[in-house]
């Protein structure tokens, strides 16, 4: 039985990738266990605070030589997982290496260095995703500058904009979260070694520098202290996974609005059986929008848990950083789906830009209300024109006719010539207004998306 989206076979592949899933799952936090543990070991073994052979030998161990089984029916005894890990690996030791096998360590530290090695993964695989968003995104508003299409607020027709400059501001809205990567990554891939309440007192006067030689071995970054209690950057790092769903969802808000049957200005990739209904053989359903909004409207639920785990008490909570392991990986699975299915869209969104035009004139020319207004404001002051084009649009709604004629022929006001008013519903400039922002976000863009390949060198020690 499954109980998250992250691991079920029915719903895993909607919400999360296959990718993700193999990150979090049971056998990579093994694997991750043993990497810490070989590193602590090849640590204290600079200090002669263990044997050298120890490390190999750990390294000799792979994931499959564990009962999952078993390890998961003693760790609702012990309460951790890490505590039937060590006990199978000192079993696999040799008895003369085995006594110094996780010397000074603590549960938390090697639950935490795993977590964050597999967060580095995670991280690898959302910068993967999110370089190939921002590079779709960035191919259709360059592509789109100049199609004209109409803006909305409020659901309703507002003003002319272009296509290219809809996709621009999403593109600088996955931009703003994209930019926060690099430091948070930086910050998260911290490495845990601090001993059962923190001093690492064990390893006596060598504690500090066995520290850092442990997170060095690993490449992650080495603690001033320990965090085991100090959950802020776990709070951030589910934060920003849900703001990043949030940015991804707004895209998927208007997306799916604009391949609604009464807009029809765009339509989601098209892959046979995708988006049909049991009901309705017609259908073609916005799978990609919905699974996008799917993790937008959950990913908070699971940072409050992420934010209510940071009041754990003294040097090591119950219960606290327990939550924890609930919520973060829903939350990696969760985007690992939405990226896939935003980078869905961005690759292969179908633009009909006829429709786009044709919906321009739905409104009988409402939408050219206000350049109306400014054109005739200079005639008869901007109260005055507002009030002319007030009254004019409303005729419109009445008759249905258009705002050109209903503010033309006899209605003129004296001193505006006709071939003025014409200009002011002229779509030219509206489009060129809109174009010219284009460039900028792409600008930009491109900056960052530079930024979220992770340093050779790994994240700096403090």
């Amino acid at each position: 039985m499954a109980f998250s989206s992250l691991d079920s076979a029915l719903l895993g592949p909607l919400f999360a990738t296959r990718a993700m899933a193999d990150v979090f799952s049971d056998r990579a936090r093994l694997a991750a266990m043993l990497r810490a543990e070989t590193a602590l070991a090849r640590a204290e073994a600079q200090f002669g605070l263990a044997p050298t052979e120890l490390a190999q030998a750990i390294e000799r161990i792979t994931p499959e030589h564990f009962d999952l089984a078993a390890l998961g029916a003693e760790t609702a005894v012990a309460g951790v997982p890490v505590i039937p890990f060590v006990k199978a690996v000192q079993k696999a030791l040799p008895q003369d290496l085995e006594r110094a096998f996780h010397k000074g360590a603590t549960t938390q530290d090697i639950a935490d260095t795993s977590l964050v090695l597999v967060m580095r993964d995670a991280f690898a695989l959302i910068a993967a995703d999110f370089a190939a968003v921002m590079d779709g995104l960035a191919v259709m508003a360059d592509a789109h500058r100049d199609t004209p299409c109409i803006g909305r607020t409020y659901l309703q027709h507002a003003a002319p904009v272009t296509f290219g400059f809809k996709v621009a501001g999403w593109l600088a809205g996955v931009t703003d979260v994209a930019a926060r990567l690099p430091e948070l990554r930086d910050r998260a891939l911290t490495a845990s070694l601090a001993g059962p309440v923190g001093t690492l007192a064990a390893l006596g006067e060598h504690g500090p520098a066995v520290s850092r030689a442990f997170a060095d071995a690993l490449g992650l970054r080495a603690a001033p202290v320990t965090w085991h209690t100090r959950r802020a950057v776990m709070a951030e790092t589910g934060a920003w996974l849900a703001v990043l769903a949030g940015a991804l969802g707004k895209i998927a808000a208007d997306v799916a609005h604009l391949v609604s049957t009464e807009v029809g200005e765009c339509a989601e990739p098209h892959v046979p059986g995708r988006g049909g209904s049991s009901a309705m053989p017609h259908k073609r359903n916005p799978v990609s929008s919905t699974v996008i909004l799917a993790a937008a409207t959950a990913a908070p639920g699971h940072v409050s848990t992420l934010f209510a785990a940071m009041t754990g008490m003294h040097e090591r909570p119950a219960g606290a950083w327990h939550a924890e392991w609930h919520a973060l990986p829903q939350l990696f699975g969760l985007v690992s789906g939405a990226l896939a299915e935003a980078r869905r869209l961005a690759e292969g969104l179908e633009i009909d830009s006829a429709r786009m035009r044709r919906n321009i004139d739905l409104t009988q020319g409402l939408i050219f209300a206000d350049a109306a207004a400014g054109l005739l404001a200079g005639s008869l002051g901007r109260a005055a024109a507002h009030h002319h084009v007030e009254e004019a649009a409303a005729r419109v709604r009445a008759s249905g006719g258009t705002l050109a004629e209903e503010l033309g022929g006899s209605r003129l006001p004296a001193g505006v010539e006709a071939a003025s008013l014409a200009a002011a519903f002229d779509l030219a400039p509206a489009v060129r207004a809109a174009a010219q922002w284009v460039d900028p976000v792409l600008a930009e863009a491109a900056r960052v998306r530079a930024s979220l390949a992770p340093s050779a060198e790994g994240p700096p020690c403090p």
